[in-house]
């Protein structure tokens, strides 16, 4: 686990530095960070970890979720098409947090 939140720190670090030299040539730089979508790899985790934890994983990250829900697909691709779109013209060097307030 160590390992993963070191490889989301450099990521997210990366991301600045980019964002930051790239800035005067109009480049923008962004990361989008979802939580548990739901989809196929997220429910094959899910299974898995519901073995580790004993009991259901799916339920687990509901009840953390603050919204209540795995995010849809479709509203993790709205989030990386407003950050590609001119919406976002003006954006650069942030992290999308599009997780249902877990990261709250």
């Amino acid at each position: 686990m160590e390992r993963v939140a070191a490889a989301k720190h450099a990521l997210t670090g990366l991301m600045r530095v980019l964002a930051k030299e790239l800035a005067p040539q109009g480049i923008r730089v962004n990361t989008v960070n979802p939580g548990p979508v739901n989809n196929q790899f997220q429910a094959n985790v899910e299974n898995d970890l519901s073995k580790i934890l004993q009991r259901n994983a799916t339920e687990f990250f509901d009840e953390i979720i603050p919204m209540g829900r795995h995010a849809l697909p479709e509203e993790i691709a709205k989030s990386v098409y407003y950050l590609a779109s001119d919406m976002s013209a003006f954006t650069t060097g942030i992290t999308l947090s599009v997780d249902g307030g877990m990261s709250i």
